[in-house]
Order: structure tokens, then sequence, then C-alpha cells
């Protein structure tokens, strides 16, 4: 599923990018909120390989998520904004990997950085799921490298409109009161790095959101000074990405060039 607004010089890479899976099971809905610029056009383009799209005025991006998951019937789902990609074969290793693992029902793997044009910069090599680490440093989950069952989301009752940024946080630790999220040692995604990306143009308001999520599952630490605990979260997080050889990752390269094909000029 894709949700978007006013990202038409992002969106057609972002659709090829899931429609050149060639996954056969494929599901796929676009939802936008009533952008003015290029992408209804875009859509349009794509629509005959779409299972339902939308182009209408919302409540923001947690309520286009919502009715996009509302309309979905597949077993597996995740989400892909609209200025990051998926790399070739994500949907077919992952729906392979929850086959063979029956007991999983949450998993996420590496990702790409990319910059606004498309170019790789460096790896998201990640480690894995550590709670007191995702609370007090970062989500160091990436978004678009995150699949899941259906019951499971149906189980947390699914996304919570009432977050703007921290709708992934929050779902994130909703699952983990249910099911651990697994790492998968594979690159699933590219996230796109630029200054007007949501969560780096909004970063204030990000924080305040943070801080309501850690007082909400660490109420014993929230008398606490914080500063120490963000200080060893950091610690714990550079020295477990150290042992999973975070710091020295180099890609597939098949990964890398595939980049080509998504390039935006």
């Amino acid at each position: 599923m894709t949700c978007s607004y006013q990202q038409g010089k992002f969106l057609d890479a972002t659709m090829r990018s899931v429609l050149d899976q060639g996954y056969p099971d494929l599901e796929y809905i676009v939802i936008d909120g009533g952008s003015k610029d290029q992408s209804v056009e875009v859509i349009r383009r794509h629509e005959h390989a779409l299972s339902y799209w939308v182009s209408e005025k919302d409540r923001g991006q947690t309520h286009a998520l919502r009715k996009g998951f509302e309309r979905a019937s597949g077993e597996i789902l995740g989400w892909l904004c609209s200025d990051d990609l998926l790399l070739p074969g994500t949907l077919k290793r992952v729906a392979a990997y929850f086959e063979a693992h029956p007991e999983v029902d949450v998993i996420f793997g590496n990702a790409l950085w990319i910059d606004a044009q498309g170019q790789y910069i460096r790896p998201k090599k990640e480690m894995p799921w550590n709670k007191f680490v995702f609370l007090y440093d970062h989500n160091y989950l990436a978004q678009p490298a995150t699949f899941w069952r259906r019951s499971l989301y149906e189980k947390v009752g699914g996304l919570d409109e009432s977050w703007n940024l921290g709708m992934d946080s929050d779902l994130w630790l909703r699952f983990a009161h249910h099911a651990r999220p697994h790492y998968v040692n594979e690159y699933f995604a590219c996230m796109r790095d630029y200054p007007e990306q949501k969560t780096r143009a909004l970063k204030p308001a990000g924080r305040t959101e943070d801080a309501k999520l850690i007082a909400r599952e660490t109420p014993a630490l929230h008398s606490v000074p914080q500063k120490p605990l963000r200080w060893l979260a950091r610690a714990g997080r550079i020295g477990i990405k150290f042992v999973h050889g975070g710091y020295w990752a180099s890609p597939p390269q098949e990964y890398v060039k595939a980049l080509e094909r998504y390039r935006i000029v």
C-alpha cells in the first residue's frame, strides 16, 4: 500500500518499484490525499495494475493508511511511502520467509539510504529488536522494510490516527506486546533522505511524540533522569550494531545498480 500527498515527482518511481516486482499475488492500493500536482496523472498511468486507488481529501497520512488497509484483503501487509522504493524481489522474499516461519508475525529488514534523485548514499544494516534502544535512542526499524501478518494488525486495532509522525513507532510497539519483531538480514527497501522529508522537516514535533511513547511504555522510568538512559541506549545501539556488522556493511551491488531505473531527473 502507498499513501501520498503532493509527491508526484517521486510517485512514479515508487509505484514502478512495486509493480516491477512481478509478484503474482500483489494487491497494490494507492491512497492519495487530493494532490494538485501530477500525482493523479501518475496513478492513472498505472491504474490497470492497481487493486484500488483514490484521490480525495483526508485527515492526514495516518488516516490515509487506515483507509488503505481497510481495503486490503491480503495476509501479509506493509506500506511504502510515496518517496521510498522496494528493492527487486522483495515481495517474493518476504512471502517466502513468512511461509517458512509460520510462528513469526512481524519482520523488518535492512534498507538503502538514497537522495532526492534516487542516488545511493549508504546502507542501513540493522540490529535485532531491542525495545530499550528503540525507545531511548530512536525508531531504527526501516518502515518500508517492515512487514506483518494481517491477524496481528487486526489484533492490535491497526494504526492509531492520533499519531501524526510516530504512527509507525506506535504500531511497532503495540505489535511487540504480542509478537517480537523479527529481524531478517536482507535488504528490502530504500528510504529517501532529503531536507523536505517529513520526519526531518517536523523533527521537534517528532520528539514530542517520542516522549509520549516513552511515558506510555516505561512509566516506571518516567521520573528517572532521561539523559543517562539515552546515553545508555546509544551505547547499546552502537555496540549491538557493531557486533552485527552494521558499520561496515556492503549491500549487494545488484540492488545498487537497480536504482538506476528509478532515478529522478
